[in-house]
Formats: C-alpha cells, sequence, structure tokens
C-alpha cells in the first residue's frame, strides 16, 4: 500500500502559521519580483482570482475582497518542508519526497490503515502546523486520486476493496489524474471519455496504441497493479541552474557582474552540498520577451573547464569570464542564468595530466565561506564581487520574515 501525504494550500499554510490571523481569509502568494498569482487559499479561489493572474491586473479584486498578499519565500517553505517531511518519515522508513509539498510513503504490512492515517495527518498537524491530506491505496495513481478525494472530506481516504476503488473513480474527472497531461486530456473528453472509471474501462491495446507505455502504467494502476515502485534514492543530478529576475531592467555591466558573481557563488554552495563537481559553465542573459518595443537578445556561452570544480572562486571566475564574452551594450537585460552541468561525484573527480590542479586553496576557502555562513547565516561572508547594495535583487514588496532561518526574526514572545 502506498500513502500520499499533500500539504494543503501549502505556501499560503506557511504564512498563515506565523500570522494566524489570515486564518480562514483570503490569500495569495506572488511570484518572483511580485509578478503573478502562484498560489492561492480556497478562499481566494472562491472569490475568482485565477492561478497565474497578474499581479497588477488584480489590485481591484485584491482590495475589493481584502485579499492578503505575500511576496513568495522559497527559504521559509523549503525550511517548513523539511519539518514536514521528517515528521512523516517517522511512520515508515519507505519514503519517496515528490514535491515540496508531497510525499509518497510505503506502508506495506500495516494494519487499520484508516486510523494509521488519522495518526500520520494529526501528528503532522500538531508538531509543524501545516495541514496536509492523507491518501491511501495499492498504487501511487490511485494514491494520488484518494488524496484528492480526501480533501473533500476528513483530510484522510483509503481506497483498500475494489467496491471503494470503483466509488472513487466513478465521478473523478480524467483530466485531474497523475500523468494525464492536456494533450491526452483533450483527446480523451473530445472522444466521449470523461471519467477515470471510463478511462479505466477502455481496452488494454487502445490505450497502449493511443497513449504509449506511460499512459499503459497508468491505466494498470488504476486497476491496482504496481507499476510505479517509491523512489527512496535520488536519481542523481544531471545538472544545476541559478536564476532570478532582476527587480529592474539593467544594461550596467557593474550589476549584471554583482549579480552573475552572486549566481556562481550560489550555485557552488549548491554544488558542495550535493558533493558535486563540475565541468561545463554556461551562462546567459535573457531580456524581456513580453517587452516587445525593446530589441530582443539571449546570449548565451558554454564553457568546458580543465578540472571538474566546485569551490566558489573558481566558478565566479568563469562565468565572469563567460559574461564578458556575451555581453551585449544597449540591450535592457531581465535575467542572468548561471548553469552547471557535466556532474560528477567529488570522489570521482579525475584531473587532467596536462595541466596544473591550483583549486585546493579555493576549496579550502570555499569550506570556510561554507562554516561561517551556516553558523551566523547565509550571506555573511562572500565575494567582494557580489556587491554590498545590489540595486538588481528580486523586488519582493510583500516578504515575510525569515522566521525559522533568521535569529533576527524569530518570533518573541512577551
Amino acid at each position: 500500500m502506498f500513502a500520499l501525504a499533500d500539504c494543503n494550500n501549502f505556501y499560503a499554510s506557511c504564512h498563515r502559521l506565523f500570522e494566524p490571523k489570515y486564518n480562514g481569509l483570503p490569500v495569495v502568494v506572488l511570484s518572483n519580483n511580485d509578478g503573478c498569482v502562484i498560489a492561492r487559499s480556497n478562499e481566494a479561489k472562491a472569490c475568482g482570482i485565477r492561478m497565474g493572474a497578474p499581479y497588477f491586473k488584480i489590485r481591484d479584486e485584491i482590495k475589493k475582497h481584502h485579499i492578503a498578499v505575500f511576496s513568495s519565500h522559497y527559504t521559509l517553505y523549503g525550511d517548513i518542508s523539511a519539518r514536514v517531511m521528517t515528521n512523516l518519515a517517522r511512520f515508515t522508513p519507505d519514503v519517496e519526497v515528490y514535491s515540496i509539498d508531497e510525499c509518497f510513503l510505503g506502508l506495506s504490512g500495516i494494519q487499520n490503515l484508516n486510523e494509521y492515517g488519522k495518526e500520520i495527518r494529526e501528528t503532522v498537524i500538531y508538531n509543524t502546523g501545516i495541514p496536509i491530506s492523507v491518501g491511501i491505496a495499492p498504487t501511487k495513481v490511485l494514491a494520488k486520486v484518494a488524496n484528492k478525494t480526501s480533501k473533500k472530506f476528513n483530510g484522510v481516504m483509503v481506497l483498500e476493496t475494489p467496491e471503494q476503488i470503483s466509488d472513487a473513480l466513478a465521478d473523478y474527472p480524467v483530466e485531474d489524474l497523475w500523468g494525464i497531461g492536456r494533450q491526452f486530456s483533450h483527446k480523451l473528453i473530445r472522444d466521449g471519455i470523461e471519467t477515470a472509471a471510463q478511462f479505466r474501462n477502455l481496452p488494454m491495446d487502445w490505450v497502449q496504441s493511443n497513449m504509449t507505455i506511460v499512459g499503459l502504467r497508468m491505466w494498470r494502476e488504476l486497476w491496482g497493479e504496481s507499476c510505479l515502485p517509491l523512489k527512496t534514492v535520488l536519481d542523481p543530478k544531471k545538472g544545476m541552474c541559478t536564476s532570478r529576475a532582476f527587480g529592474k531592467l539593467t544594461t550596467d555591466y557593474t550589476e549584471l557582474k554583482e549579480a552573475t558573481s552572486s549566481y556562481a557563488a550560489r550555485l557552488g554552495t549548491k554544488l558542495r552540498r550535493e558533493k558535486l563537481c563540475t565541468s561545463v559553465i554556461s551562462v546567459r542573459l535573457l531580456t524581456n520577451k513580453f517587452g516587445p518595443e525593446a530589441a530582443q537578445a539571449y546570449p548565451a556561452i558554454t564553457i568546458p573547464l580543465e578540472h571538474p570544480v566546485n569551490n566558489t572562486l573558481d566558478l565566479v571566475r568563469v562565468a565572469l569570464h563567460g559574461l564578458k564574452k556575451i555581453y551585449r551594450r544597449g540591450y535592457l537585460f531581465q535575467k542572468v542564468e548561471v548553469t552547471a552541468t557535466g556532474l560528477i561525484p567529488e570522489k570521482e573527480v579525475q584531473l587532467n595530466m596536462f595541466s596544473e590542479f591550483k583549486g585546493i586553496k579555493h576549496d579550502k576557502i570555499s569550506r570556510v565561506l561554507d562554516q561561517v555562513n551556516m553558523h551566523y547565516g547565509a550571506g555573511t561572508l562572500k565575494m567582494a564581487g557580489e556587491g554590498m547594495e545590489q540595486k538588481w535583487t528580486m523586488k519582493r514588496q510583500f516578504l515575510s520574515p525569515c522566521y525559522t532561518t533568521n535569529w533576527n526574526d524569530i518570533i518573541k514572545v512577551k
């Protein structure tokens, strides 16, 4: 049996956790630079706020319905997510963290699944304050169905018997099935297949010929045959990217250098955390594609490294070299991307016999950077090239404090 634990309105719930005055009130969370809506509470959905709606277009609706607005705060979300996943891992050794707010659990051998699901839900809510829903079923796809259905009831749904599964699929929209993309859902609905039960009753040969092997696996899962095992060990990463849109368009080369240095340094921190080294660095500049009145350009460069590295100094040096090669005057740039590919584990690095490796000192400096920033907080010690004022950083007008990751922002009880 599989369980899917899903945090309800996760981004909104993270903000409500520290500002409970917004419980029961409409809440929306905006994307980088406060651009558009990326998360909504149920109350905001009821007010007609659409996912992806540009903020500047819905300001009147926000005022009319007294909707609370928050800038996206991924440091907060990541920390709260880790707390939720740690609590879920107490109930089984078989855990697959599927996304920041979803987790599959293996529950083989567990008796009285309904009571166990309630215990999981109540424990997470009590220990973290984040409301979750739990769906339990013989396969992952059915667990997804159970989870979504559970939100309409008491937060826990178990699909164990053939009768329970058939009842749940009878009126479950086919477009909501896990793995059904927009293209396949349009095709199925056009052919009169509107529910999961109707899809399950299709001939196996038709599914295989029209929806490839992926659709066939999903069809088998709906019949209770497990085809998607838990991934308790994550696949090794093939690439990493650091990128954020600027708070304002810029042509200033100094600001671009600061941003590139900052993203390369952040990339180095990610690589060291995963104990990986990169052998290829790519740098890319992007203009605003939604500004047709301005000239468009997307220059990019890919630079193979003599030695695989993950230290900050070498990564910043290479990234700035790439920026210098692709920079073009007169363009208003909105974003810079720094990407690492050709990733290999630290312990498997092979040096180049034709060139001397000089990164040992840089590796030591990077370890000091990590230790200081881990102890005193991110950004305490950084490269001078990253700049002090950083006028290019994202616009986050409605940003919440770092309640759980910064001592200065911790809630004080008087």
